[in-house]
């Protein structure tokens, strides 16, 4: 009986710490409020823990309030990220911004720049800050794995609701530079 009894105190403590795990584990998701609804983002901090941390930092931050979507090409995908796009006067020079450091690609092979993901914008290997698109249509040309094998985009999570936002605000329309005749504003990024 004893015995009985210690080997289920052990099964129970084990299934215990295992739940624990899985609440340590569990993926956070980013609630992006923009001027045309919202879009709730589960971001891979399993398998991409450098690149979600640092859009979770900027993000607490506040570094994405009132920036804007600087770049939107209609049926491949819409980007933001670039504080130089709170300014009209740094109109010329958005894309260009970030956040004053660059951070290390990580790649995953279980991850993939298909609809609905959202992704490190960057200039070239390990240039990623805090630029990112959400991938509209599958662009797995951009996966660091498939061919053309030039572009590597590190995906870091998957839009969960509101890609019916993100459809819309891919289909506004542009000008000079992809960038939207009207303003379309990230209001707030909050992690929850």
């Amino acid at each position: 009986m004893k015995k009985l009894l210690f080997i289920l105190t052990i099964l129970s403590l084990s299934m215990l710490i295992a739940a624990c795990q899985g609440e340590i584990m569990a993926n956070r998701t980013a609630i992006m409020t923009t001027s045309m609804g919202t879009i709730e983002i589960e971001l891979f901090e399993d398998k991409m823990p450098v690149t979600t941390e640092n859009f979770i930092k900027l993000a607490g931050e506040g570094y994405y309030d009132g920036q804007r979507f600087h770049r939107v090409i209609k049926d491949f995908m819409i980007q933001g990220g670039d504080p130089l796009s709170k300014d009209d006067a740094q109109r010329a020079k958005w894309g260009t911004g970030g956040p004053g450091y660059a951070i290390k690609d990580e790649f995953s092979d279980d991850t993939s720049n298909v609809r609905g993901t959202i992704a490190m914008a960057n200039s070239g290997p390990n240039s990623g800050g805090s630029q990112f698109f959400i991938n509209m249509v599958d662009n797995t040309f951009l996966d660091h794995n498939k061919q053309p094998f030039s572009s590597k985009h590190p995906v870091f999570g998957k839009v969960t609701k509101g890609m019916e936002v993100v459809d819309a605000i891919g289909n506004v329309q542009t000008k000079a530079g992809d960038q939207p005749f009207e303003d379309v504003v990230i209001e707030s990024v909050k992690i929850q």
